[in-house]
């Protein structure tokens, strides 16, 4: 991607979050220089990954396969005396955008429509053992009641509802063509993109990234090199 694309999304994202009543933490905000000058406070931003992540997952079309994500809370899978033992983000994506096909081991979690469109799922179940995607049903809790679709069956989620997402439940979601763009919550588990994220399609978790213009803000796999 480039950074005039990632830097033309964060701020499309500010204005939707900010038109809806929702205000991201403090350093959500701060240019690279304000991160340099905190350097010696952020090391728990840094080791759980907080603040933002834009990605077009290396497919180069990111007005197709794509989001931006802001994690607002989380912790360390292999040490809970860092950060807090759940995650919270925001997902915010525009209508044609969606995430690629993957699944968690480890993490449940809850995807809530907050704002704008309907959010459209998919569903499989992937083998435990080969972690391929199978062609069974799956049991899927909405808001608390339990639901049984068929694989690749279509899902819509609307405004304040959620879907409960379990291990070894493959999914793909994104807004629901003909309704609008979307700010999905999610709360789960810790979340560990390095190490709990199996993708069911050909793609990079994280962009490379072609600096056309100065950083905006840098994302959360950029503290290293930038802060």
């Amino acid at each position: 991607m480039k950074r005039s694309e990632i830097n033309a999304a964060l701020a499309w994202t500010k204005d939707i979050l900010a038109r809806n009543n929702v205000r991201l933490p403090e350093f959500a905000y701060w240019s690279v220089d304000d991160w340099k000058a905190n350097a010696g406070k952020i090391g728990v931003i840094r080791k759980v990954m907080l603040g933002w992540d834009i990605t077009d997952f290396g497919m180069g079309d990111f007005a197709r396969v794509g989001a931006v994500l802001y994690t607002v809370r989380n912790g360390l899978l292999d040490d809970p005396s860092v950060g807090v033992p759940y995650c919270e983000k925001y997902i915010v994506m525009k209508e044609g955008q969606r995430l690629p096909n993957h699944y968690h081991v480890f993490k449940t979690e809850d995807i809530i429509n907050r704002a704008g469109g309907d959010l459209q799922v998919f569903l499989w179940n992937a083998d435990r053992a080969t972690g391929k995607q199978l062609d069974s049903d799956v049991h899927v809790f909405m808001d608390g009641i339990e639901h049984v679709v068929k694989a690749g069956e279509e899902i819509v989620v609307r405004k304040g509802s959620s879907i409960s997402l379990t291990p070894y439940v493959a999914h793909v979601f994104g807004p629901k063509p003909g309704t609008g763009d979307l700010i999905v919550g999610e709360v789960s588990k810790v979340n560990d993109d390095n190490t709990d994220n199996f993708l069911l399609e050909t793609v990079a978790r994280f962009a490379d990234i072609d600096e056309d213009e100065p950083v905006l803000h840098p994302l959360c796999n950029e503290y290293g090199a930038l802060v």
